[in-house]
């Protein structure tokens, strides 16, 4: 378990525990309860995942190019813990009182959210794999909805979870995500 514990820290993981743990509590203390709003939703789920994909990448990227150890399913796996407390300390939260939005559009937007930030380690490094997600919640909340399946497709965040062009967009990031950093890792 020494590796798992030493794994952990180098991927900076009880920063990002802390950090998930400290948005999760201010949602709850301070969202009061009413209506669903998924813009706060999708808000608190990418300070989740910006917090957690800072451990996308180790200090030092060409010695896990080197080491004699498989890193792709490490890398897969570290993909889906991040989307799972990500997804889960949200729901948490839902489940104590504050609705922020359905548990579908939870799960759609975490993956979706998660590929961008594996995307962005992919593209940006690990230390910036956090611009994608945020990037692209810039956009969706500050830009007018284009009109017709586009408008589905750009701002598929906000959408209702049976929306199927907001679906697809959130699970093909989520695959293309994935599958990329598992095979190349961070970048340089």
């Amino acid at each position: 378990m020494r590796w798992l514990n030493l794994y952990a820290r180098s991927r900076q993981m009880p920063g990002s525990a802390a950090a998930v743990a400290l948005v999760t509590l201010a949602v709850w203390t301070l969202v009061e309860p009413g209506p669903a709003d998924v813009a706060m939703a999708v808000l608190v789920l990418t300070a989740h995942v910006a917090a957690a994909s800072v451990g996308l990448g180790g200090p030092d990227v060409v010695l896990e190019r080197t080491a004699a150890i498989r890193w792709m399913p490490r890398r897969v796996a570290h993909v889906l813990l991040i989307g799972t407390v990500a997804a889960v300390a949200l729901l948490t939260v839902q489940t104590v009182g504050t609705k922020l939005a359905p548990t579908g559009v939870v799960v759609r937007d975490t993956a979706g959210l998660v590929g961008l930030a594996a995307l962005g380690a992919v593209l940006c490094g690990a230390h910036f794999a956090w611009t994608l997600p945020t990037g692209w919640l810039g956009f969706t909340l500050f830009v007018p909805t284009p009109d017709g399946t586009v408008g589905e497709i750009v701002n598929w965040m906000l959408f209702p979870p049976g929306t199927t062009a907001s679906a697809w967009t959130a699970w093909v990031l989520f695959a293309t995500g994935t599958a990329v950093y598992a095979a190349t890792g961070p970048r340089r």
